[in-house]
């Protein structure tokens, strides 16, 4: 309610506004042709109020609109739909209740769901720390940043592991892809740089990793080649949620850490340097104070950590070879990760086998072996084996210089002509 001249009106009562005889000079005025204006400055009102009058709003008085506002059962209607026909759709909820009668915009529909949107809201992004035991789990994920190497921008692929939750210690290598054999060497790679392994390792839903999962009961399918894998290191294997990257949040950070401290702004001459530069920072990073536990990584790790996690292997786990078949290209090379491997000319344009092993590369055209070469990671790298060119180019002249070849030995001497001239006399 509200108090005008001392007197109660609802709000969707009749209002005085100005008085009818300045409402008359304004007509009158501009019934002489006088401009809104002019009529404005002389009377000292709005030109809004001269317009407003001049159009035949009543003399005195201002209709206010009712509010438009849904009702308690209209309200708890549009909160029921919006959590199940509508599917978090306001404007879907208010042709809804337009269907059943109840009038209202999208707006006023809006503001009645807000409350349930904000919750929905609170409940996605909410998160409880899991801290799990000692040497009970590491997580593990890959980052991606472009990186300038010999003065090219190049993308780098950066697997990074932490070990949960008690240590966060960090370790972190770089690869140009992010296949399978990538995985799998930066996990491997991982345990003997923390010098054991732990009981579980949450990975990604990454397709290297995970090929399906019923959401219904929980179950994940995994590769078998990282199956296999985790069975040759006696490691259970974890996928986090889809669409829920936060459970394995520490890793995420880490990421992020990687990308923001040991990457930022910085070039290399080549990718050597980054994998030095790399296993120089890690240590860098364990004797920081992390922000949740308060504590240097590399302390929790050695108190607590070190002496939970299983001991390594005693026998070599055997080295699982990546297997690409390429086409020869026409300059008798053939590209792996970036980098290309000579093989014998005669190939050109037939399809060869490349295994990739962890220190070798050998290239083979159906069972017969046609090149061995080191497995080189430097990008855009060339590796040519002279043998592979042989027969393709003639070999070069050898012996004195042009100026200083005898005459005899491009062709005829000058005594043969001098017979014949003499002959002719």
């Amino acid at each position: 309610m509200e108090q005008v001249q001392g007197v109660l009106v609802s709000p969707t009562a009749e209002v005085p506004v100005i008085a009818g005889e300045l409402v008359t000079a304004i007509r009158e005025l501009a019934g002489r042709g006088w401009g809104a204006k002019a009529i404005a400055r002389t009377l000292g009102v709005a030109r809004n109020t001269v317009r407003r009058y001049w159009r035949g709003a009543v003399a005195g008085v201002q209709m206010r609109p009712r509010a438009r506002r849904l009702g308690s059962e209209a309200c708890a209607t549009a909160q029921t739909l919006f959590t199940s026909t509508a599917e978090g759709n306001a404007v879907v909820v208010q042709q809804l209740l337009a269907a059943q009668g109840h009038q209202a915009s999208v707006r006023t529909v809006q503001r009645v769901v807000a409350p349930v949107r904000q919750a929905q809201r609170a409940a996605d992004v909410a998160t409880v720390r899991v801290e799990t035991a000692p040497g009970a789990q590491m997580q593990v994920d890959f980052g991606e940043k472009r990186v300038e190497i010999a003065g090219h921008a190049i993308t780098v692929f950066l697997l990074v592991v932490a070990v949960l939750s008690y240590s966060r210690r960090v370790f972190v290598q770089a690869f140009l892809r992010e296949r399978q054999d990538d995985w799998r060497e930066g996990i491997a790679a991982a345990f003997r740089h923390f010098g054991g392994v732990v009981l579980t390792v949450l990975g990604d839903n990454a397709r290297a990793l995970v090929v399906g999962r019923d959401r219904a009961t929980g179950t994940v399918w995994f590769h078998p080649a990282y199956l296999t894998f985790c069975r040759d290191w006696d490691v259970q294997p974890r996928a986090c949620a889809p669409y829920r990257a936060r459970t394995k949040g520490k890793v995420e950070s880490g990421v992020k850490y990687v990308k923001r401290n040991a990457l930022a702004g910085r070039t290399f001459p080549s990718f050597a340097a980054l994998d030095a530069h790399l296993a120089a920072w890690m240590p860098e990073a364990d004797t920081r104070v992390h922000g949740t536990t308060h504590e240097r990584p590399i302390d929790r790790f050695r108190r607590a950590e070190q002496a939970a996690l299983r001991p390594l292997p005693v026998h070599p786990v055997p080295p699982r070879q990546q297997r690409h078949r390429r086409r020869v290209a026409h300059d008798a090379f053939v590209d792996v990760e970036t980098v290309r491997y000579s093989v014998p000319y005669q190939l050109v344009r037939d399809h060869v086998e490349v295994a990739v092993a962890e220190d070798q590369v050998r290239i083979f055209h159906g069972a017969t072996l046609v090149a061995t070469h080191p497995r080189v990671r430097e990008p855009f790298a060339q590796v040519v084996d002279p043998a592979h060119r042989a027969g393709l180019w003639r070999p070069a002249a050898t012996g004195p210089a042009p100026d200083t070849v005898p005459l005899i030995t491009l062709g005829r001497s000058l005594d043969a002509y001098a017979a014949v001239v003499e002959a002719d006399r």
